[in-house]
């Protein structure tokens, strides 16, 4: 089979590959938190605001200082318990992973303000804040809490679902204008709303792609991307107009983060072959997804 390895070679490097992304994405979302977050003294919703805000209600109201690492852990056990339930073990394991390292990494990194514009903060600090979260997705983990909720309806629904979560961490921020006032509110919902964005344009788990190919080789080409995608592939015959050759026409649906790959395995098969890819609105019947375990 083409580009045939090992499964302990995969499952290898799909380990390594979630241990880097979980380290890269809570060192971000850390830096993230003591620069931009504490500098517009932002709620950016979630767990993480959550946390935030607990922390701040504390030291403000009783007067008590509470590492974040301790509340926001302590916060997060009760969502891990459900992930390891319902969505899957290996998935949980690196989220709480991530969690731990986050939570350790805001209490160790001094606070570090690059700009104290209340619009720039909330900008700036939702697109790495999305950004670190497509991190920590793309390594088959997340940053706990709410995070848990999103990906578990988009794998129920099989869509994207961060636009739902949103509307929780709306909740989450009204309560925190009203403790704090809703001017440093309105900017943490800016700072949500470009965060969600950039989560639901840069992570492509949930996105579907059409391809049409068009090849001489179609029996080859559609057995391989049965064995390589676990997807369907349904194949047309035809004539091309211009030469008048015979032609296979092979339709399958992936998704968009497997495009690149497949168009790659389908070249080597055929380099003359023409790939129409088009992206879809929805998916109605069976459709694979490989798990996030």
């Amino acid at each position: 089979m083409v580009y045939a390895k090992t499964r302990n070679e995969k499952e290898w490097k799909k380990h390594i590959t979630s241990l880097l992304c979980v380290v890269v994405a809570s060192i971000i979302m850390s830096i993230n938190i003591k620069s931009f977050v504490r500098a517009g003294d932002l709620i950016p919703g979630g767990f993480t605001g959550l946390s935030l805000l607990t922390q701040r209600s504390l030291n403000v109201f009783l007067h008590i200082d509470v590492p974040y690492s301790i509340i926001n852990i302590t916060l997060n056990a009760l969502p891990a318990f459900i992930g390891f339930k319902m969505i899957g073990k290996k998935f949980t394991s690196y989220s709480v992973l991530m969690i731990v390292l986050n939570s350790f990494l805001v209490d160790l990194i001094p606070i570090t303000p690059i700009t104290y514009d209340p619009l720039l903060v909330s900008v700036f600090g939702g697109i790495l804040n999305g950004v670190a979260i497509v991190i920590a997705l793309s390594g088959r983990a997340s940053s706990g809490g709410t995070d848990f909720i999103a990906v578990y309806l988009s794998n129920k629904l099989r869509k994207p679902s961060w636009n739902f979560v949103f509307g929780i961490n709306t909740v989450i921020l009204t309560v925190g204008g009203f403790l704090f006032g809703f001017e440093a509110t309105m900017y943490s919902i800016i700072f949500q709303f470009v965060s969600t964005q950039v989560i639901e344009r840069l992570h492509r788990r949930d996105h579907k792609v059409t391809l049409l190919i068009i090849t001489k080789e179609g029996e080859t080409i559609g057995q391989e991307l049965l064995e390589y995608t676990h997807h369907g592939v349904t194949q047309f015959e035809g004539q091309g107009c211009y030469l008048k050759e015979n032609k296979t026409m092979l339709y399958t649906v992936v998704g968009a983060d497997e495009v690149k790959d497949v168009v790659h395995l389908i070249k080597k098969l055929d380099p003359k072959v023409f790939i129409n890819a088009i992206n879809s609105e929805g998916v109605t019947g069976r459709f694979y997804q490989e798990p996030i375990e």
